[in-house]
């Protein structure tokens, strides 16, 4: 908004950039954060070394964010590193994820015939244009499930199941039915971000994820945006059914439109569902992860008889974020039953012995104003997957109701004489 030349000022009424997807430090602030009595061991190390996500995610190497962060030029504020691996829990075991038609028939998550069927359907996904009819081989992108798209290949339960959670990274099996363009899109998506790095398709900020909100708190600052933490929300001023502003301690701050989380206007929002995060510090890597330092394992929903994937994010010393030799692996996924602890018991044995739990059931809201008229404008609360496609999607929803077009990225290129960080001239 601010290279857009709106005038821009943000209010947090955390001490910390991030909200609630912000990186704890130093290590007793978690303890604190979480209740847990008395300061952290010792075996620790210092604990200014630690900085602790709340919500787990990764970004993929040619994702939505990351063309963000490149466009804006964000990137010269952040240092990253691929993600180790990706895996994909099967029959009570870890394998990686097969996205290459080499590691497809090399992998143990399939049988020989299993895995040429698997490699025709991967060179398929890879040429499939929407443009050429020929690359279609008869399937009309918008009209054919992707039930009918596996068939075609014979795919079997167990290749359907990783290709859907985590290739396309569906969290539950509902896609199946739909239109086949979408998971088509998404499958190349990793492919192409995978192809980037080579490891897996998954970047990671050094120092945590709240390096991400301050990126871009810098940039806007440059553009004449004004940043204000520890600045309490006291009222949010309507006039005729339209926001005309905040008060703020005794201030007033005038506006004409106003974006915040759901717990800045909650009269304005609607539970959706609840997600349970289980921080865990370890002193070791994650069985059958070739000791690997940085990792995300996707338990899909039936193979533990749920609706929903688990996931796993492990990340650790190697990014900054944690004590020498300490790594911090977060499960996270969408609440089912009344013992949320138990329905994450599968992904917490793989993590086995665990130094130090934190765990938080964060209930889900979205908006039921979308903000034609009051124009206030509500994010949707961070959900389980660990990726940041999906929030994304709801920041450009927030943006075409903002501005009744499309974000559109090419808009966001920066001006040329804007290298070293001046406003463009």
């Amino acid at each position: 908004m601010s290279v857009k030349g709106k005038k821009v000022l943000h209010m947090d009424r955390n001490s910390y950039y991030g909200g609630e997807s912000a990186s704890i430090t130093p290590l007793e602030d978690l303890y604190k954060r979480f209740n847990i009595p008395g300061n952290p061991p010792e075996s620790m190390g210092r604990t200014r070394d630690w900085n602790v996500d709340l919500v787990p995610k990764f970004l993929m190497a040619n994702g939505q964010l990351v063309r963000m962060l490149l466009i804006t030029q964000v990137t010269r504020y952040l240092e990253f590193k691929v993600v180790d691996g990706s895996y994909v829990y099967k029959g009570g075991k870890i394998h990686k994820v097969p996205s290459t038609e080499t590691e497809a028939l090399s992998s143990g998550l399939m049988g020989l015939f299993e895995k040429r069927r698997f490699k025709k359907f991967l060179v398929f996904v890879t040429n499939f244009d929407e443009n050429d009819p020929k690359s279609m081989e008869g399937v009309d992108p918008h009209k054919t499930t992707m039930r009918a798209i596996y068939q075609k290949f014979s795919l079997g339960s167990e290749v359907i199941d990783f290709t859907g959670h985590s290739l396309a990274l569906y969290r539950t099996d509902e896609y199946l039915d739909q239109p086949c363009i979408e998971t088509i899109n998404r499958i190349k998506l990793y492919s192409e971000s995978l192809a980037r790095y080579g490891k897996s398709p998954y970047l990671y900020p050094l120092y945590g994820l709240g390096e991400l909100p301050q990126g871009f708190a810098r940039l806007s600052a440059i553009y004449g945006g004004t940043y204000m933490l520890n600045k309490p929300i006291d009222e949010i001023v309507m006039e005729n059914g339209k926001v005309v502003g905040v008060k703020s301690e005794g201030e007033f701050a005038r506006c004409k439109q106003l974006i915040c989380d759901p717990s800045y206007a909650m009269d304005r929002c609607t539970k959706t569902g609840q997600v349970i995060r289980v921080i865990c510090i370890l002193s070791h890597t994650i069985s059958n992860t070739n000791d690997v330092s940085s990792c995300q394992i996707i338990i899909p929903q039936s193979q533990v008889n749920r609706k929903h994937d688990i996931y796993v994010c492990m990340i650790s010393f190697a990014h900054n974020v944690a004590g020498k030799g300490k790594y911090i692996a977060i499960v996270s996924t969408t609440v089912e039953t009344n013992d949320p602890e138990k329905e994450v018991k599968p992904a917490l044995d793989l993590l086995e012995p665990i130094e130090q739990k934190f765990v938080s059931i964060s209930d889900q809201y979205g908006p039921t104003d979308m903000g034609s008229e009051s124009q206030i404008f509500i994010s949707r609360t961070y959900d389980a997957t660990t990726h940041f496609e999906t929030t994304c999607d709801d920041i450009k929803d927030i943006y075409r109701r903002m501005t009744g077009s499309d974000f559109d990225f090419a808009e966001m290129e920066r001006g040329k004489q804007d290298i070293f960080g001046d406003a463009a001239e």
